[in-house]
């Protein structure tokens, strides 16, 4: 028998062995809530709700970010202690928020339509700002919006993205 066999066998044991001790050993009897005694109503129950009342827990961040706070969706502006809000209209939507639902070829170019998260459409023209990017370049297929990229493990700071009227099949 090799040792890894004989190391096997011993588990076996010792798991078997464990589970007929705890087949074997007594089960506890719930515990009996101790009589109170006699005392006005009022103190009876303060009483109880101390005693069934979990403590809560406060997180104390000492300058750290709370951890169990979404990153994703809004949160406290690190240096204010304030509500992050984001302003109205096109200057409040990023990137990942905006479809290319049209374009259309004016005087000065061609503008884009594009339709936000909140079912509102746009008109931008290159150089709008959205919340964390601006409009780069409009054409006839396509819309370009520089992205400001806000990792600071990353090494470029911007990036081109590039948003298509009409998807085309790859074969």
């Amino acid at each position: 028998m090799t040792a890894i066999g004989r190391a096997a066998a011993w588990m076996l044991v010792a798991a078997a062995a464990a589970v007929s001790l705890a087949a074997q050993a007594p089960k506890p009897k719930p515990a009996q809530p101790s009589p109170t005694p006699s005392a006005p109503a009022g103190q009876a129950a303060d009483k109880t709700d101390a005693l069934i009342e979990p403590p809560g827990f406060t997180y104390n961040p000492e300058g750290r970010r709370d951890p169990f706070m979404s990153l994703v969706r809004g949160g406290v502006d690190p240096r204010t202690g304030a509500q992050a809000t984001r302003p109205a209209g096109l200057a409040g939507l990023s990137v990942a928020e905006v479809t290319l639902r049209g374009t259309v070829r004016s005087r000065e170019g061609f503008v884009a339509i594009l339709q936000g998260a909140d079912q509102r459409a746009y008109i931008v023209r290159p150089g709008d700002k959205l919340l964390d990017g601006t409009i780069g370049a409009v054409s006839q297929n396509d819309v370009v919006i520089v992205q400001q990229v806000n990792d600071p493990l990353s090494l470029e700071k911007q990036r081109e993205v590039r948003k298509v009227l009409r998807q085309t099949e790859a074969n």
